[in-house]
C-alpha cells in the first residue's frame, strides 16, 4: 500500500487530514446541510476516491478544502494540511496554499478555461502567480513542458491555441496540466472524466497516474463512476446525503462491500458476466437535504432496513481499514455480493 514508507514500514503522516467537516448552505427555506461530519486522511502518493450520487456532498467537500465555498455556505470542523488548519484562513492566506500546495482539476474544462487566452498563456499564468520572478521565456517553455507531460501531441503548437480549438479530452488534459503546474502536494480531481468517451477517459486516467508517479502527489478523486475508481484509487470513501457510508481499500470495497448502498452502486454497474440481464437499480430517491429522516439516511431505500436504523449508526470495523456505518454491517459483509 502507498500509505507506508519503504524505509520504516510505518504509516506516514497525512498530508491532508479532515475531521468532522460539515458544510451548511443558507437558503430561503432555511439551512441545508450538504456535509455532515466527513472525516478522512490523505497521504503522500495515495489516491483516495470519494464516490456517491449527485447531491451526496462530493463537490462540497472539495470546495471546502480549497476554501472556494460560495458566500452562503458555512464550513465547520477541521481541515489540516501538513498540520496547518485551513478553515478560517483569509482568502489572502489561502492563496499561499491554493494552487501551489493544493490544486484542483475542475470537471467542466470548457467553462473553467478562459476562452480569450491561449492555453499556453493560461498555464504560464498559473505558474507566474506563485513565482513572479520567472522570465517570460521560461514561462513559455514551462507551458510547453506541461502540455508534453500530460500527453498532448505537438505541445508547442497547442500552447498557442485557444480552448475551443482543442478536443474535450485535450481540454481536460490542459486542466490537469494547470493543476500540476506548481507540482502541488495534493491534487483534487473533481469528476475529471465527465462527458468523455471511454477511450478518452482511459487516457485521462493514464495521465493522472503518470503525473502522480512523477510528482509523488496525493490525489483526491471526486467521482460517481466506480469504473474510474477501480482503475486509479487506493482507497474509497462512499458518501450518501453528506455522510460516510463506507470506507475501505479499493479491493475489499469491490469484492466485499458491507453497506447496502455500496452494494446497490456496484450492482448497477454493467458487467460482462451478467449477459443480457437488466441492470439492478436502487429503489426510490435520495431524501431532500432539507428534510432528511432521523437515523440512517439510506433507510427509506434499503432492502435490509429495520427498526434500529431509526438511530444514527456508529461506524464498525469489518476488516483492515474497512469501516461501515450500518447496524447490519458484519452480517452483510459475510454474504458474497
Amino acid at each position: 500500500m502507498k500509505t507506508f514508507t519503504e524505509v520504516t514500514g510505518e504509516a506516514t503522516a497525512p498530508l491532508l487530514s479532515v475531521r468532522d467537516l460539515c458544510v451548511t448552505y443558507r437558503t430561503d427555506a432555511g439551512p441545508v446541510a450538504a456535509l455532515d461530519g466527513l472525516s478522512f486522511d490523505l497521504r503522500a502518493g495515495e489516491t483516495l476516491s470519494i464516490v456517491g450520487e449527485s447531491g451526496s456532498g462530493k463537490s462540497a467537500a472539495s470546495l471546502a478544502v480549497m476554501g472556494l465555498l460560495p458566500r452562503n455556505a458555512v464550513a465547520a470542523g477541521s481541515v489540516r494540511f501538513r498540520g496547518r488548519e485551513l478553515l478560517g484562513l483569509s482568502d489572502r492566506e489561502m492563496r499561499t496554499v491554493r494552487g501551489r500546495r493544493i490544486a484542483m482539476v475542475f470537471q467542466d474544462a470548457l467553462a473553467a478555461l478562459n476562452p480569450m487566452m491561449t492555453v499556453g498563456a493560461q498555464l504560464a499564468e498559473a505558474v507566474s502567480v506563485h513565482d513572479p520572478d520567472i522570465s517570460r521565456a521560461a514561462l513559455r517553455e514551462r507551458a510547453v513542458d506541461l502540455l508534453d507531460l500530460v500527453g498532448i501531441p505537438d505541445p508547442r503548437t497547442r500552447a498557442g491555441q485557444y480552448p475551443h480549438e482543442l478536443s474535450g479530452g485535450m481540454r481536460q488534459r490542459v486542466m490537469i496540466a494547470t493543476g500540476i503546474a506548481n507540482e502541488p502536494d495534493v491534487l483534487i480531481a473533481d469528476e475529471p472524466t465527465t462527458a468523455l468517451d471511454v477511450t478518452v477517459q482511459a487516457q485521462v486516467l493514464d495521465v493522472l497516474g503518470r503525473v502522480q508517479d512523477r510528482t509523488k502527489s496525493a490525489i483526491l478523486l471526486i467521482t460517481h463512476d466506480l469504473g474510474v475508481v477501480a482503475g486509479l484509487a487506493d482507497r474509497v470513501l462512499v458518501l450518501y446525503c453528506g455522510r460516510t457510508m463506507e470506507e475501505a481499500p479499493v479491493e475489499p470495497l469491490f469484492y466485499r462491500p458491507a453497506h447496502p448502498y455500496t452494494r446497490g452502486l456496484l450492482a448497477a454497474l454493467p458487467r460482462i458476466d451478467r449477459g443480457t440481464r437488466r441492470l439492478a437499480q436502487i429503489a426510490g430517491q435520495p431524501p431532500s437535504p432539507a428534510e432528511r429522516p432521523p437515523g440512517c439516511p439510506f433507510q427509506n431505500r434499503c432492502p435490509h432496513a429495520e427498526d434500529r436504523c431509526a438511530e444514527n449508526p456508529r461506524p464498525v470495523t469489518v476488516g483492515e481499514g474497512h469501516t461501515v456505518a450500518c447496524v447490519r454491517a458484519s452480517e452483510i459483509a459475510s454474504v458474497t455480493p
